[in-house]
């Protein structure tokens, strides 16, 4: 389409994919099973992101135009680019078949010639040219004839046709319009769309029409209360209804339902399909209506309203006429195709509800009495009707009373002068009765002075009809020798001059004489016409006793064309005069059915005009009569009610519509001026979406000022409420066009974002998406960068599929996937994860991360290490190139916003959906509010929101949820209104900010505080270990790293702490007991970079000979666990060059020799596999190690993340900025905290269910025979005890064990065997058991006060049957988590976060412990105790 440009956007010189794809592309991607990490998030600093899976490297020239592919949910795939200097303009779809013109000579990345339009085939990917002698210059606009097949192109071109040619994909051909073209003016074509009827085509642009000197268009009127329906044309939507209430009218059988069973209610129902206004037969049966009206009726068809009420409906249905008893054959249009199709006997009635009511046109007007309407097929249980009409041939007027007909304001109306009195008499119709006015005058007397009668039919519409006089019979009335002659005279309206005629009432039997035919055009207010009858000049005949008689009888209009033109009248005699020649502008309207052939680059005969020709012509009088090349029609787009709606580049100066610009309303015959005067720059193109029309082009607000602004390149024009509506504050710069699909509108353009508000944008490069429903800009799905011309749908998808489209326009970025800074992944296949963009689009935040003042050790961690109550969290960050000290960190790289740098799962229990919390460098809108640096975002319903209370100030690099839904957040930043600096803590269950349970953090001097990495070990599940840039936390000195004790809210070091700064944290150990900390770290004195901390003796050391790492680290991961295979990244000590290191249990050794300077790691991660590779003694086959970050390598080139397998890398995704440079991958997150590398094999369900039996069996067995044993050993313990009572004496060192222990010990086998491992979270109490207390309350208990007895016993047995000897006493301290009341014999009583001493712990159930306060001891149950 055509478009006007007055400024030009300066994109980015860097072209990324052309440095991106630079080397070799890979033809398939390693299988990485996302899903079993559970949900997936990428974050990164990018707005376009894309996958290594193409087989041929891309490259894109800005100069030329390249055609893209876009998937339902927004995806973009490269197709191919013109040759320099080339563009694409339009495109439409036949079939599977994509067709697209503009300005090329070539297309494709084989380059096949094709002058300025060719097809591309998605089945087969293949470019073609569209034959040969095609149009001989530039395309603008194509439409896709799917009926026919036939693609009619316009332009500004003189082959095959004048600015429009029609190629025949069934014949492969080329020919000119059956109209020739057009010429004038700019002489192109601009627009080709169709009506809103899908029947006639609308055609705009720069171009002149003529009309012919005995043929000028007249202004067309119609009826606007008349509702519109696909299933009528013009010409029956002009027939006016045959008013029935006087008639007879069965419906049988008819329903017993009260609110359904009224025929009479659907003649001209009062309201809407239902109760009342609808007539339902009896379930299980057809229908039979009749009709008769005993007069004589002049009918041209029916209109039939199908009900759609649940469980009925009509199908199929045929007319017989009444009383020649035949059954008519009916013509009607297809309201799904458009086309005209013909039926007898079984006529089918649309079942779709968008179709009011279907037209059924008779092969010619028939005279009846009634007709009978037999409905014989049905949906559901019974057929009905909502409306049923009988259509006249036109219009018509009695002359002894009119009723009023559906839609008409008013009924027919006639008037007399002189005495005029009514008679009867029976006609040719067997039953019927004509009542006519006859009137008196004597021989002699002037037409002057002689009566006059009057008739003032309804015409519901403009159109060419011939009108006639009805005269009865004077056989009939027994009146011959009276008849005479009269004058008759039609006032055709419009303009046109009145029409007489003189006819003869002297006939012996009824006659219907022709008094006129030519155009009708009825006044605008009561839609009338008029026609007048009195005494000839010359009367016939000598009269009967020197009187005349005037018979006046109806008046007949029959609808020949809804065509208007004014043209020479006729009739049986009479005279008129005509108007001159007309020219028009910019409009054409043709029918697709018209076989007619003209030459519209001439004058244009009245028999080829239409009722919307009008348009031209009167655009042509209020553009002033004068046009330039400039002036033009863009745009047009028909409303179901039939407005039409201009758009283009023009200013009305003439007629009611002055001071009207670049858009107008042609309603009810002519034009209606937008509100505040239309736009005030030029429009380019229209989308309609119900009764909303979407406006795209070069402007900024009404013509008249007043939306402060806010329409910047599209706006909404409300049909309903006729008010303008802004999307956001628009978009900043030019929009080119526009595309319905999907509930969505997409904007092709030149502009770089789209406004939420009159400052507030999100990145689009030439493309964005407004939601339809909810009225906001949302994400495109993919990213381009560039001048876009073009946005169309391709072929019409299957039931249940989404939209495909296509783009076009000279593109300098392009990624498959757009998102600013989030996609969601799940497991795909050898082309690579399925990738979900975020559903809503962030934008930029106040912060400048890119290039710190001062050396401020700023840097995201990497978190691995599983927690089984939260997501596992990766968070890492992006670093430059920059000379750096063995002790400073490097910067982070610029991470411009909009940038997410770090996520977690966390599940939402009020929705039940389990959301992303990210954090990073942007902002967004939520709730009229502006947010920044976190949020919410709902993968689910695709919408985002912000943490309530105060907002962050600065960036977010990391985050963490724990299991008391405490959300830890992290960065550099300050939180409005507290103390907080760097790290934050937030209630996400009360929602709000928790500024008490945790002192901050503070820096050291002239530093700030720089929170990196936030983690926990499921070794110490009530700590989260904190680390990055700060001297201590609250007051316990801990520098760079702390563990902060979630139940006592307090911060405690790790052991004796460590110097430096911290970027990354890993976990390694079956149980996590071993932290890996990695930066720029010293410890004792030395430079050690990777340091290992043992929890469970609070130690810390050096990782390996700390001289094999040559710098800072930015990245770490541990292997599964692994303490001998971990991984570390980051750069030399000069800042110079990137390094990644392998640590084999031994020593660290080099495996990134190929890494080039540029490339910065922000974090790694192993990953699981759905295939495998070749093993190696550095990574298993089933796994490999994801680097993320801004990396670059002799052998790929550049990448955004890239998968190594232990011998090479493999490039994985790329990512871009909203500019168009290189972007960058932060972290990747998942929910799933504990995952299994090993690939399962499952077996068949059936064996399944028998290994599920055959354990449950075992497991009741297991415990039968535990509860055996144990009764075996209780009796032995007995039998026992009583034979050594007598004999032991007071110093007998046996030792007797605690029953309560002995059970704990059955019972925790028995809950292994059932569940598994016990899980660290659940908060296990082991309560007393007072049943056996009491049972042994008789036996002396060894467990008193001083439990000085008390030893662990390895088995139930051991209890029982043996004794062990006391061990060297051991203490350590513990606290107690939770208060015990320690009532029994033997126990102490604690209270929660008491200090005690453990001095016994080998018991699992029951420890022996000292309160170091009072000197008490005794047991307490050991899950009581952390």
């Amino acid at each position: 389409m055509h478009s006007q440009s007055s400024s030009s956007i300066r994109w980015p010189s860097t072209l990324f994919l052309a440095a991106l794809l630079a080397n070799p592309a890979f033809a398939s991607l390693p299988m990485v099973d996302f899903s079993r990490m559970g949900q997936v998030g990428l974050a990164g600093a990018f707005a376009g992101l894309s996958l290594f899976n193409n087989a041929t490297a891309i490259t894109f020239d800005p100069s030329a135009s390249s055609l893209l592919a876009r998937t339902g949910e927004g995806a973009l795939t490269t197709l191919g680019t013109t040759n320099a200097g080339g563009s694409i303009q339009s495109g439409c779809a036949i079939n599977d078949i994509f067709y697209f013109a503009g300005s090329f000579s070539s297309i494709g990345n084989t380059s096949v010639s094709a002058s300025n339009i060719a097809s591309y085939t998605p089945s087969s990917g293949v470019f073609a040219a569209l034959g040969s002698n095609g149009p001989n210059g530039p395309i603008y606009s194509l439409y896709c004839d799917v009926s026919t097949s036939q693609l009619w192109v316009g332009g500004h071109f003189t082959s095959p046709g004048s600015s429009v040619a029609i190629w025949d994909t069934k014949s492969n051909s080329w020919s000119a319009p059956p109209f020739k073209g057009f010429i004038g003016d700019g002489g192109e074509v601009l627009s080709i769309t169709s009506n809103a009827s899908e029947n006639s085509l609308l055609f705009a642009g720069s171009f002149l029409t003529a009309f012919a000197a005995n043929a000028t268009a007249l202004n067309n009127t119609n009826n606007p209360n008349i509702p519109y329906s696909p299933g009528a044309t013009p010409f029956s939507s002009s027939l006016v209804p045959v008013p029935l209430e006087g008639a007879e009218i069965l419906g049988q059988p008819s329903s017993s339902d009260p609110q359904f069973s009224n025929i009479l209610n659907i003649l001209c129902p009062a309201g809407p399909d239902g109760p009342g206004n609808t007539w339902l037969a009896a379930n299980g049966n057809g229908a039979v209506i009749t009709v008769r009206d005993f007069s004589s009726i002049n009918a041209y068809g029916v209109r039939l309203g199908n009900t759609f009420q649940s469980g009925f409906g009509t199908t199929t249905f045929s007319v017989t006429s009444i009383p020649d008893n035949a059954v008519q054959t009916l013509s009607y249009v297809n309201p799904s195709t458009g086309q005209n199709m013909t039926c007898t006997t079984t006529c089918p009635l649309s079942t779709d509800s968008s179709i009011l009511y279907q037209d059924f046109i008779f092969t010619a007007p028939v005279t009846l009495t009634g007709i009978q309407i037999t409905l014989s097929g049905w949906t559901g249980e019974a057929p009905g009707l909502h409306m049923l009409q009988l259509l006249s041939s036109g219009a018509f007027a009695s002359s002894s009373g009119n009723l009023k007909s559906c839609f008409s304001p008013n009924p027919s109306n006639t008037t007399s002068t002189g005495s005029w009195i009514t008679k009867n008499a029976v006609t040719d119709i067997p039953a019927t009765l004509q009542t006519v006015q006859v009137s008196t005058v004597a021989v002699g007397t002037s037409p002057s002075q002689a009566p006059t009668f009057t008739w003032q039919p309804y015409v519901s519409a403009s159109g060419q009809y011939d009108v006639y006089l009805v005269i009865p019979g004077c056989a009939d009335f027994q009146d011959c020798p009276l008849r005479t002659s009269v004058q008759v005279t039609v006032f055709p309206g419009g303009g046109s001059q009145p029409w007489v005629s003189s006819v003869s009432q002297q006939v012996q039997s009824d006659a219907t004489t022709l008094v006129y035919s030519g155009p009708i055009v009825p006044s605008s207010t009561d839609f009338v016409t008029t026609v007048s009858m009195t005494l000839a000049n010359n009367p016939e005949g000598t009269g009967q006793d020197g009187q005349y008689e005037l018979v006046a009888g109806n008046v007949a209009l029959v609808l020949t064309s809804a065509n208007v033109t004014s043209a020479t009248g006729s009739g049986s005699s009479g005279s008129n005069t005509t108007s001159s020649s007309q020219h028009g502008f910019g409009f054409f309207e043709w029918p697709l059915s018209s076989s007619a052939s003209i030459d519209a680059t001439g004058t244009i005969p009245n028999t080829s005009e239409t009722s919307l020709d009008i348009i031209s012509i009167d655009l042509y009088n209020a553009l002033g009569a004068t046009t330039s090349t400039t002036t033009s029609i863009t745009a047009i787009a028909q409303h179901p009610s039939g407005t039409v709606y201009l758009g283009g580049n023009f200013q009305l100066i003439s007629g009611s519509t002055s001071g009207v610009s670049n858009i107008v309303a042609f309603k009810s015959g002519s034009f209606i001026s937008p509100p505040n005067n239309g736009l005030n720059g030029p429009v380019t193109s229209f989308a309609l979406s119900g009764n909303e029309l979407y406006v795209g082009g070069l402007f900024t607000d009404t013509n008249i000022p007043s939306t402060q602004g806010k329409l910047k390149g599209v706006a909404i024009y409300d049909v309903s409420s006729n008010s303008w509506k802004a999307m956001g504050a628009g978009v900043n710069g030019v929009v080119s066009s526009l595309a319905l699909a999907n509930g969505q509108i997409v904007v092709a353009g030149n502009f770089t974002e789209a406004l939420n508000s009159s400052t507030a944008g999100v990145p689009a490069g030439g493309l964005a998406t407004w939601d339809v429903s909810t009225g906001s800009w949302v994400n495109s799905g993919g990213f381009v960068v560039g001048n876009m011309t073009f946005i169309g749908n391709g072929t019409l998808p299957a039931s249940g599929q989404k939209q495909t489209q296509f783009v076009a326009g000279n593109v300098r970025t392009m990624a498959e996937y757009g998102s600013s800074g989030l996609v969601m992944l799940s497991s795909g296949g050898s082309t690579g994860p399925l990738v979900v963009p975020m559903g809503v689009q962030l934008t930029s935040s106040v912060v400048n991360v890119s290039s710190p003042a001062t050396v401020t050790k700023r840097h995201p961690h990497v978190r691995r290490g599983p927690s089984s109550w939260i997501s596992h969290l990766n968070i890492g960050t992006l670093f430059t190139r920059q000379s750096v000290t063995s002790s400073t960190l490097p910067p982070p790289l610029p991470a411009p916003a909009p940038a997410v740098l770090t996520g977690a799962f966390w599940t939402n229990v009020s929705t039940s959906h389990q959301v992303a919390i990210i954090g990073g460098n942007f902002s967004f809108s939520s709730s009229s509010a502006t947010s920044s640096a976190v949020a919410i975002y709902d993968p689910v319903t695709s919408s985002i929101s912000a943490l309530a209370g105060a907002q962050i100030n600065g960036v977010v690099r990391t985050v963490y949820v724990d299991q008391k839904q405490q959300l830890f957040v992290g960065g550099e930043f300050n939180l409005t209104g507290t103390s907080a600096s760097g790290l934050a803590l937030y209630d996400l269950s009360a929602q709000q900010w928790d500024t008490s349970s945790m002192q901050p953090l503070q820096a050291s001097a002239g530093s700030s505080v720089v929170v990196r990495s936030i983690t926990s070990s499921t070794y110490k599940s009530d700590g989260v270990i904190v680390a990055g840039s700060f001297a201590q936390a609250g007051s316990v000195s801990c520098q760079a790293i702390c563990l902060f004790d979630t139940t006592l809210n307090q911060w405690n070091p790790l052991g004796s702490g460590i110097q430096g700064d911290i970027s990354s944290v890993s976990y390694a150990g079956n149980n996590q007991e071993i932290l890996i900390a990695a930066g720029s770290i010293t410890l004792d004195g030395s430079t050690t970079n990777v340091a290992q901390y043992y929890f469970a003796n609070s130690t810390w050391a050096a990782m390996g000979n700390s001289a094999e790492i040559p710098g800072p680290v930015t990245a770490v991961t541990v292997n599964d666990g692994n303490s001998s295979s971990i991984f570390a990244a980051g750069r030399t000590v000069d800042g110079s060059s990137p390094f990644m290191m392998f640590w084999d249990g031994v020593s660290w050794s080099s495996i990134g020799s190929s890494l080039q300077g540029t490339t910065n790691i922000s974090q790694l991660l192993m990953v699981p596999l759905m295939n495998t590779h070749s093993a190696n003694s550095i990574i298993e086959s089933d796994r490999m190690l994801m680097i993320s970050g801004a990396l670059s390598d002799s052998s790929f080139g550049s990448a955004s993340s890239v998968l190594f397998d232990g011998s090479s890398f493999i490039p994985y995704m790329a990512t871009a900025t909203a500019q168009g440079a290189l972007g960058s991958i932060s972290s990747l997150f998942y929910s799933l905290a504990n995952f299994s590398f090993t690939q399962q094999q499952f077996l068949a369900t059936g064996i399944v269910i028998l290994i599920s039996i055959a354990i449950a069996a075992g497991v009741v067995f297991l415990l039968a025979l535990i509860g055996i044993l144990w009764t075996l050993l209780s009796r032995r313990d007995d039998r026992v005890a009583k034979y050594n009572a007598s004999d032991d004496d007071d110093d007998d060192n046996s030792v007797q064990h605690r029953p309560s222990s002995l059970l704990e010990h059955i019972n925790a086998a028995t809950r292994t065997t059932i569940l598994g491992a016990p899980n660290p979270l659940n908060m296990v109490g082991a309560e007393k058991d007072d049943t056996v207390r009491k049972a042994t309350s008789a036996e002396p208990d060894p467990f008193g006060p001083d439990g000085s007895n008390y030893l662990r016993a390895e088995t139930p047995s051991d209890a029982v049957v043996g004794t062990m000897a006391a061990e060297e006493e051991f203490t350590r301290p513990a606290h107690a988590r939770y208060s015990f009341d320690g009532t029994g014999e033997g126990e102490l009583r604690l209270t929660a976060g008491l200090e005690v001493e453990v001095l016994d712990d080998r018991d699992v159930a029951w420890w022996y412990t000292r309160n170091p306060q009072t000197g008490e001891e005794g047991v307490v149950p050991a899950a009581y105790l952390y």
